[in-house]
């Protein structure tokens, strides 16, 4: 299955939960008041993201005069792509990383580390950049924010859940439920973290998908994935303090961890990054 079908079919399986999930616990009310306050926290995410996330790594924005051969690098990909030339960014740390945020091609940003422009060489350094110009064009955003939305509207009504026993309150009545301890289990504590595994199994996709876009964007899917494994081992080397929240944003995800952390990772394994890259024909 492609990345997009993948994609796809994700967010129809965070749907159904979602249904499912609203119907046994509130009913279509407690749903739509969920639904309605994860869509408004989410949105306002969106709309803002950009400014929020730049603010926070203090992003410094810089001028062709400032940054030549980032700008260039950054130029040429936008009219290969035929996209708006976006706004471009140093982030003021030696980790190596970068990112892309924008709710769509016309109000994008590209962020990059000075550790990454001190170490990769242009080829390596064009290879992320395309990843990141990918993660715009896909709309990747969007789609993160409309997944972010669904998880949340199921965390929620999960919350709402654990508390009805204490309150006599619900949706159906526990004869309706058919009494199922079992269920009331899976909806109100597995169902939330069905929902984040799902949320992150999107990111990880679009990673992919981000991956194979800037390979045949540059026609060179080797420099993408050398610049990856440079990018991994400064990642261990050289820790970025990040925020969890916005961890998904960047190339390689700059939170380390062991077997627990690859399951709940934004990311996908970056040996499999590399290999398919390896493999792709472009």
């Amino acid at each position: 299955m492609n990345n997009t079908l993948k994609t796809t079919a994700l967010l129809g399986l965070l749907t159904g939960l979602l249904i499912l999930i609203g119907g046994y616990f509130g009913g279509s009310r407690g749903m739509s008041m969920a639904f309605v306050m994860a869509f408004v926290m989410n949105f306002g995410a969106y709309w803002f993201s950009d400014r929020i996330v730049l603010a926070m790594y203090g992003a410094q924005p810089v001028t062709e005069a400032e940054a030549p051969e980032l700008y260039r690098i950054v130029h040429g990909l936008t009219l290969r792509a035929h996209m708006p030339m976006p706004r471009i960014y140093v982030l003021p740390t030696e980790a190596l990383n970068a990112f892309a945020t924008g709710r769509d091609p016309e109000h994008a940003a590209v962020a990059a580390t000075h550790g990454i422009l001190r170490v990769l060489n242009e080829e390596e350094l064009e290879g992320v950049l395309a990843h990141e110009l990918a993660h715009v064009r896909n709309r990747d955003t969007l789609i993160s924010t409309v997944a972010a939305t669904l998880a949340g509207v199921i965390v929620m009504l999960a919350r709402w859940a654990m508390w009805m026993p204490f309150f006599g309150g619900g949706g159906r009545d526990d004869d309706d439920r058919g009494g199922s301890g079992a269920g009331f289990l899976f909806l109100a504590i597995l169902a939330p973290i069905a929902a984040t595994l799902i949320q992150l199994a999107i990111s990880r996709s679009r990673e992919f998908q981000a991956d194979e876009s800037g390979a045949r964007l540059t026609h060179k899917p080797y420099a993408l994935a050398s610049a990856l494994q440079k990018l991994e081992v400064g990642a261990s080397r050289v820790p970025m303090e990040a925020n969890p929240a916005t961890s998904h944003l960047f190339i390689v995800n700059p939170l380390r961890g062991e077997m627990l952390f690859r399951l709940f990772s934004t990311h996908p394994p970056i040996e499999e990054r590399i290999a398919r890259l390896r493999a792709l024909v472009v």
